[in-house]
Parts: structure tokens; C-alpha cells; sequence
């Protein structure tokens, strides 16, 4: 079957904390492979074992104010002390040569990649199956004091009210269900008419009678 050459989807995974954006990336990167993970730049220090250009573009706050004047940045955001944003060329590099981009950013970021990147992006936010499985999930995993789970279920009711600024919406109820759920979103959307840049030359070929 002949290939038409396409243009890549940037995908957006967005979710309170604990609805299970990061299990269900992890699995799609896994299993679809034109997928790559956005790459985002980072004002803060690097830690044993990463790699610049693999877990993050490290530079210093004065690189990255002059990122952000110069426009370079798609979206970007300050987290605690530090800055993180995500590269234009990155992506425009990746979308260009037919690789689909993951992002798992917040709905704040969204708006951004939404205003910079409209035609590009499709989002799909993810909800629990219910409030009271989201703050067991958040305790199972053992990583936060109950004050801190405490201040994400708060969160998560101001996050889940900017549902309606999304595309699709997953409820998460089984992990396995939810990836395949996306993966089939991923599908349909590489198939969109504007995406398939090499669709016209491919439909002339075929009335040409090659």
C-alpha cells in the first residue's frame, strides 16, 4: 500500500493529579511508535542520569526569558521556583517529518498550544470514574503526607471544571481501555483530510491511472 505522507497531531493529556495521564502516556509511548514525547526546556538543574535534549533542554532564566521574547517557546510556565516551556522547533521539526508529539501538561498550557498551534493539537482530558476512587488512588500510591494529597483533591475540582476546553473526554476507569481509547483518537486524527499532506499528489497519481 502506498504511503502518503502526513503531517503529525499534537497530542495533549491533561488530568488532576492521580486521574492516570502519566500510566496511560507511558503505555501509548510504549505501543504507538510515530510517538514521541515533547521535549520541554527547563530553568532548573539537572539530575544524575539525564541527558540535555532527552529529558529536557537545560538553560539558565536569562536563556529562557529571551526564549519566551523571542517566541520560541509554544507554551511555558513557572512551577515552584523553576521555568519550563516547550520548544517551537522541537515540534515544528517533528510534526514536519510525520512524528506525532505527546504532551502531559496542565490546561493552562493547553490554552497556550491552542492559541499558537490550533489547527496542530488535539486534547483529551482525562477524569476519575469518581472523586472517591481519585483520593484512593492518590493515597495508594504512597508518595505524599495526607496534606499534600489533601491540596491535590482540592486542586482537582478547579483542574476538572475546564473539561468543555477539550476535544475528547476519558473517564479512566480501566488503564488498558483508556489507552486504546486514546490510540484510537490518534488514529482517526492522523487520517483528517489537511493532515495527509501528500494526499493530493497521491489522488492525482491514482486519476492519472499510476
Amino acid at each position: 500500500m502506498a504511503e502518503i505522507s502526513r503531517r503529525g497531531v499534537m497530542l495533549v493529556l491533561s488530568s488532576p493529579s492521580g486521574a492516570g495521564k502519566t500510566s496511560i502516556s507511558r503505555e501509548l509511548l510504549r505501543r504507538e511508535a510515530g510517538l514521541t514525547m515533547s521535549v520541554s526546556a527547563t530553568t532548573r538543574a539537572k539530575r544524575p542520569g539525564e541527558t540535555h535534549g532527552k529529558d529536557y533542554f537545560f538553560v539558565d532564566k536569562t536563556e529562557f526569558g529571551l526564549m519566551v521574547n523571542r517566541g520560541e517557546l509554544l507554551e511555558h510556565a513557572k512551577v515552584f521556583d523553576n521555568y519550563y516551556g516547550t520548544p517551537r522547533d522541537f515540534v515544528e521539526d517533528k510534526l514536519g517529518a510525520g512524528f506525532d508529539v505527546l504532551f502531559d501538561i496542565d490546561w493552562q498550557g493547553t490554552q497556550q498550544l491552542k492559541e499558537k498551534a490550533p489547527a496542530d493539537l488535539v486534547s483529551v482530558f482525562i477524569l476519575p470514574p469518581s472523586t472517591q476512587e481519585l483520593e484512593r488512588r492518590l493515597n495508594a500510591r504512597a508518595q505524599d503526607p495526607a496534606h499534600v494529597v489533601a491540596a491535590r483533591m482540592a486542586k482537582a475540582s478547579d483542574e476538572m471544571s475546564h473539561w468543555p476546553e477539550y476535544d475528547y473526554i476519558l473517564v479512566n476507569t480501566d488503564l488498558d481501555a483508556s489507552v486504546a481509547s486514546v490510540q484510537g483518537i490518534l488514529r482517526a486524527e492522523r487520517l483528517r483530510r489537511d493532515r495527509q499532506v501528500g494526499l493530493g499528489d497521491f489522488v492525482k497519481r491514482l486519476r492519472d491511472g499510476q
